[in-house]
C-alpha cells in the first residue's frame, strides 16, 4: 500500500510538472468555473500567478461572447453529460489589448458517477490593440515580467528569481522567454538592457526599481 501511494505521489509530481511546461493556457477548475489549478501559460494571459488565480471564476477572468452559450454548458453538466465544450470569449491581455480566443473544456473524473472537474484550454485567436483613447504608459509588461526583470538586474539566479515571485523556476522561465520573443533579446543581459531602455526599471537606483515602485 505505501508503494502504491509513493507510486502515485510520482506520478502526481509528473504530471504537474507537465503542466507547467505546456506553453497552451491551460487551468482546472470545478464544476462551477472556479479555477483550481492554473500554469503559467494561463496565469500570463490574466497579468498574475498561478496561485493568485485559484479560486477567481474563469468566466470573469474570459468574458463569453454569447451568453447562450454558457448557459447550454451549465445546463448539459447539470445533466452528466461529458461532451467537450467550447466557449468564445474575449479578454484585455496586460498590456491593455483586447483578445479574442476560445475556452475549450473536457470535463474529467475517476469514474463517471463522480462530481467532474472541468479541463479548461484556451486558444488565443486574435488581438485588438487598445484605442488611442485609453494609451497604456510605459513598456508592455505585466507586473510580474517587470519583478522578475528588477531581480534580474539586482543579480538574481532564476532559482532566487523563482523563490521571490511564489513562481516555479519553468514559470520563471516562461515569463523570461515570452520577454525575449517579444523584445528580440538573445540573452538576460539584453533583456535587462532593454527593460531600463523601455522604461520598465528606475534608471539611477539600486537595488533595481520598477519605474512607480522605487522610494
Amino acid at each position: 500500500m505505501d508503494l502504491a501511494r509513493q507510486e502515485a505521489v510520482t506520478w502526481r509530481n509528473r504530471a504537474l510538472l507537465l503542466f507547467d511546461r505546456v506553453a497552451m493556457p491551460v487551468a482546472v477548475c470545478d464544476v462551477y468555473g472556479a479555477v483550481l489549478l492554473a500554469n503559467p501559460a494561463m496565469a500570463a494571459e490574466c497579468g498574475t500567478t498561478p496561485g493568485r488565480l485559484r479560486g477567481r471564476d474563469v468566466l470573469e477572468l474570459f468574458s463569453p461572447r454569447e451568453a447562450t452559450q454558457v448557459e447550454r454548458i451549465a445546463q448539459a453538466l447539470r445533466l452528466r453529460h461529458r461532451s467537450r465544450y467550447q466557449v468564445s470569449v474575449r479578454w484585455r491581455a496586460p498590456g491593455g489589448a483586447e483578445r479574442y480566443g476560445e475556452l475549450t473544456a473536457d470535463p474529467v473524473s475517476d469514474t463517471v458517477e463522480d462530481t467532474p472537474a472541468l479541463l479548461v484550454m484556451l486558444r488565443v485567436d486574435a488581438e485588438r490593440a487598445p484605442s488611442p483613447a485609453a494609451p497604456v504608459p510605459g513598456a508592455p509588461v505585466t507586473p510580474m515580467e517587470a519583478r522578475i526583470l528588477a531581480l534580474l538586474a539586482a543579480g538574481a539566479t532564476t532559482a532566487r528569481a523563482a523563490r521571490e515571485t511564489a513562481l516555479t523556476t519553468d514559470g520563471v522561465t516562461y515569463h523570461l522567454r515570452r520577454l525575449s520573443s517579444r523584445w528580440g533579446a538573445s540573452n538576460r543581459t539584453e533583456l535587462v538592457a532593454r527593460a531600463y531602455a523601455l522604461g520598465v526599471l528606475t534608471p539611477g537606483v539600486w537595488p533595481p526599481a520598477v519605474r512607480g515602485d522605487a522610494t
